[in-house]
């Protein structure tokens, strides 16, 4: 005669799990559970056999031992083997198909303002992960996660299709999740001296930076599930699949763009129209404004050149008209090459335009970009590999709130923008800004000379580029931002000689007054924060 098939329900979160137990129920499953979850099966008119009936043991210790017995484990963990099946008759042990568990909000209660150590210990699950790692080992029915009850159901009616494979997904995702309990329990009871770091695979590159680096793949940890603009969370509307470096770039544009919305929300109360070109992650082109074609001008003739075969970011949709502005506007050749073109929402006429041949322009769209701002900041901890380890720190969520009595309106709105362009570009940066345009963006340099120069030099070249009778941009009353003190007068003198006339940039130089009082003899504004609050150091 054939044996009925058992389920063991435990849960923390009951939600619809009535509708779960039924489902088994109706396939001709019988049900054990345990304190609360088989009161609230029994309350809701389901036949359940409490543990305590199969182990003859109630619970003890004040509930915290209920199920870690021989009775539960043995029907987890036996195999299918006459001598197993021998012993669990032995002892009246039942065999269990299915174990249905979820464990106790450890991170939720880690999380409260309000936990301490007693709430936490009495938060961390010990027979949940005990019977779901028993569960796994004995290749049963794994259910860790809520969203998988109804999973399971249906891969039951449908006759259990390529059963191996199922079962050994279920069992992988709950040692994952208990593997990560776990270590979120180190971390706290170690005030963080053990850190590990968890994620599930969710796309795999062709290669990493380079053709040699394969293979490369693109982890979603858990931090980033309710994260709206999560990488991940990217729609692809047209090409080929992302690559590594896009992946880079795209976090990197979200990176400036979320820090340009934020800067202008906090001082200004409104977000503007705001459209970023960038090469290999640093902006080239950064425009804002309130129209649409004239922020695209903005970041094409911020540096023609750069900006082929580059990325664009958007925060308002494209259509037809601006996807002809990206790809034709100035272009010497029939069209601009641009890898990426991420925004809230392509028309399908825009996808024919900015389509390239073998997908090689990616159309990624995500409503969540449109006018973000300062709840679009990304607050989670970074990690970077080291060799032998990482590093981990807070992310960069900083965002100067400037007195609007310091410059005009105009004038302030570019120190913020070119605040929000360098501190998300490779430090050393000095960042120059007018009229809501990037002219010169001079990253990734030594000493803050170097960076005045190469911020001149690129909106001169950019100038030249654009038009062939200009020698140099004219950067007369624009503005510069530098993401760390200058510890001499030297690199505002480059810059003022091009007659820059406000300098935003950090105090904790022994030569801030020296500084102050040069600035103050070429009149120039010079807005100065602490270092210690208001450095802009990326991807040093």
């Amino acid at each position: 005669m054939e044996r009925q098939k058992t389920a063991l329900i435990s849960v923390y979160d009951k939600t619809d799990i009535e509708k779960f137990a039924k489902e088994l129920i109706n396939l001709g499953w019988r049900i054990i559970s345990s304190g609360g979850t088989a009161k609230y099966l029994s309350d809701a008119g389901i036949k359940v056999t409490d543990v305590t009936e199969i182990t003859s043991m109630p619970p003890i210790l004040g509930h915290r031992v209920v199920t870690l017995h021989p009775k539960i484990h043995g029907g987890l963990l036996a195999l299918d083997t006459k001598e197993h099946l021998a012993e669990l008759e032995k002892y009246e042990i039942p065999w269990i198909d299915l174990a249905c568990v979820d464990l106790y909000p450890l991170e939720e209660e880690i999380n409260k303002p309000e936990y301490t150590r007693e709430s936490v210990i009495e938060k961390t699950d010990i027979g949940g992960p005990a019977m779901l790692r028993s569960s796994a080992k004995g290749g049963r029915i794994t259910i860790c996660d809520p969203k998988d009850r109804m999973e399971v159901i249906k891969w039951l009616k449908n006759g259990e299709p390529n059963r191996n494979e199922f079962l050994n997904n279920l069992a992988a995702k709950a040692e994952a999740l208990i593997g990560r309990y776990c270590s979120l329990s180190a971390e706290y009871h170690s005030a963080g001296l053990y850190k590990s770091i968890f994620g599930k695979k969710v796309l795999e590159c062709a290669y990493g930076e380079n053709a040699c680096q394969k293979p490369a793949f693109l982890f979603r940890n858990h931090q980033s599930k309710d994260n709206s603009l999560a990488v991940y969370k990217w729609e692809l509307s047209a090409g080929s699949p992302l690559s590594y470096n896009n992946l880079c770039d795209t976090d990197r544009m979200m990176q400036t763009m979320t820090h340009i919305g934020a800067g202008f929300e906090k001082n200004f109360n409104v977000v503007p129209l705001v459209a970023i070109g960038t090469k290999h992650g640093n902006a080239c082109g950064v425009g804002v404004g309130e129209d649409t074609i004239s922020v695209i001008d903005k970041i094409l003739t911020g540096d023609l050149r750069a900006i082929f075969g580059g990325s664009v970011m958007l925060n308002f949709p494209v259509d037809e008209k601006v996807a002809d502005e990206l790809i034709y506007k100035y272009s010497s050749e029939n069209r601009r090459l641009l890898d990426v073109v991420a925004a809230p929402s392509f028309t399908s006429g825009a996808i024919e335009i900015l389509s390239r041949k073998k997908g090689k322009c990616r159309l990624l769209q995500n409503p969540e970009i449109l006018k973000a701002g300062l709840t679009s900041l990304d607050t989670a901890k970074r990690f970077r590999y080291v060799r032998g380890g990482f590093l981990e720190q807070p992310n960069y969520t900083f965002v100067p709130e400037l007195s609007k009595g310091i410059l005009d309106t105009s004038r302030l709105k570019d120190v913020v923008l070119a605040w929000a362009i360098g501190s998300t570009s490779n430090s050393n940066t000095i960042t120059i800004v007018k009229d809501g345009k990037l002219m010169g963006n001079g990253v990734g340099q030594q000493d803050r000379v170097g960076a005045a120069k190469l911020a001149i030099f690129r909106a001169d070249d950019a100038a030249k580029f654009a038009n062939s009778t200009t020698d140099q941009a004219d950067l007369r009353n624009a503005v510069a931002y530098s993401d760390s003190f200058f510890p001499f007068p030297d690199a505002p003198e480059v810059l003022i000689n091009r007659g820059i006339k406000t300098i935003f940039s950090t105090s904790g130089s022994v030569n801030d007054e020296k500084i102050i009082e040069f600035c103050k003899s070429k009149g120039v504004n010079l807005i100065m924060l602490p270092d210690s609050e208001a450095r802009g150091f990326y991807q040093h």
